[in-house]
């Protein structure tokens, strides 16, 4: 593959070139209830192109790459007709690697009707409560493989593999409808998803012990956050205000986002960090070819990063941090968050609470909104916090 891009590369002249392909496989199996709502395996190919010329961005996907010569040159015209743009892209050196990923079963082989029995499997316990009302179960195994090259001699390829499962039990009693999830797996194979009859009968549990749940009083309360839930805070209420493509065009968030703004106290530390193995949000290189890297955003309580692109980067006289990511090929890559998390303390989740009068202990993550610096979370459960010690679930 490197020396087919290279020799087509070779063909074209722009300031800056890239060329990105993809090969996907998924499989895929969905319950609703005791129905199979889908089963099956897709397969596609495809990549994506951008130029630039004299400041000016083009962007060209397909799908055919035996005709890449031909979009490539397309792209180059295209990039071209900008006269005046401003792109700057901030220099990173160029890299030459090929990342293989290895797992203890390799999803591709294990057949479809062994996954579907496991799916299967996973269903009927989900719905072994007379309280169920109804369940909703999804698996998939994907593979990708990513080829990235450019114009700078920077040629990586990437192989991929995530299997993952997500087990919802819904119970009902009249009016009365509660849920519990579990999510499982990651990168890595057929491994995560093996053996969780267990995780399907905790979210029966939760879902029949939620019914008896009373509405917790309205009011200001001390709040203590698991760390499902504190992640998603992390992601959604602050990752995503750290990015740096929002940022630079807009004034109001530049200064509530300033560099040096304390956000909390000193045990407050929030992580940017692709290279944890397993996580959902795993990469070594991000779609821009450049090596990912741990960013802090919150360091001590004090705001001292934020994610970028090369062309963030540039346009902010900031370093790349390898956070350009794309949908999929039919993309261009934008600036995302990889596998963003609040630091632990240096408090155990008992010592926490044993501090506390009167407040609330929240688990799981059931929904939300946020609007800039505004947000609502909802968790899937709680529990009533008493002169330290946990109470009723609300």
């Amino acid at each position: 593959m490197k020396a087919y891009l290279t020799s087509c590369l070779e063909k074209v002249r722009a300031d800056y070139i890239e060329i990105r392909y993809e090969e996907i496989r998924v499989v895929e199996i969905h319950y609703v209830g005791k129905e199979l709502e889908a089963i099956g395996e897709s397969s596609e190919k495809g990549g994506a192109i951008r130029a630039k010329i004299k400041g000016g961005w083009s962007f060209v996907s397909f799908n055919d790459i035996d005709k890449l010569k031909y979009y490539l040159r397309l792209a180059v015209d295209d990039a071209s007709l900008i006269k005046r743009g401003k792109i700057k892209l901030a220099s990173v050196p160029p890299l030459d690697r090929k990342v293989s990923i290895q797992v203890q079963k390799d999803p591709r082989q294990i057949s479809l009707e062994e996954k579907h029995l496991l799916c299967s499997r996973y269903n009927q316990i989900l719905l072994s409560s007379k309280q169920i009302q109804t369940s909703n179960l999804k698996y998939a195994d994907v593979r990708v493989i990513k080829y990235f090259l450019n114009s700078e001699g920077t040629y990586i390829e990437q192989e991929r593999i995530d299997t993952v499962l997500g087990m919802t039990a819904i119970a009902r009693r009249g009016d009365n409808i509660q849920s519990a999830h579990e999510g499982i797996g990651g990168v890595g194979g057929y491994e995560l998803v093996e053996g969780k009859e267990k995780e399907a009968e905790k979210a029966v549990r939760r879902a029949e012990d939620l019914l008896d749940a009373e509405p917790a009083t309205g009011g200001r309360y001390t709040v203590i956050v698991d760390p499902k839930l504190s992640g998603v805070f992390a992601h959604e209420a602050f990752g995503h205000l750290s990015e740096a493509d929002f940022l630079y065009e807009n004034r109001r968030m530049q200064e509530i986002m300033r560099l040096g703004r304390i956000f909390g106290s000193s045990q407050l530390n929030i992580i940017d960090e692709p290279k944890i193995k397993g996580e959902g949000g795993y990469y070594l290189y991000d779609d821009e070819g450049v090596e990912a890297q741990k960013t802090y955003l919150i360091k001590e309580g004090k705001l001292v990063g934020r994610l970028h692109s090369r062309e963030t980067a540039a346009r902010m006289r900031e370093h790349p941090t390898g956070n350009a990511r794309a949908i999929s090929y039919g993309y261009p890559p934008i600036v995302r968050m990889s596998n963003t998390y609040i630091a632990p303390g240096d408090k155990s989740l008992e010592e926490m609470i044993d501090e506390v009068e009167e407040g609330i202990y929240v688990k799981g993550f059931r929904g939300g909104q946020t609007n800039l610096e505004m947000f609502t979370f909802s968790p899937e459960e709680g529990y009533l916090i008493r002169k330290g010690k946990l109470g009723k679930k609300v």
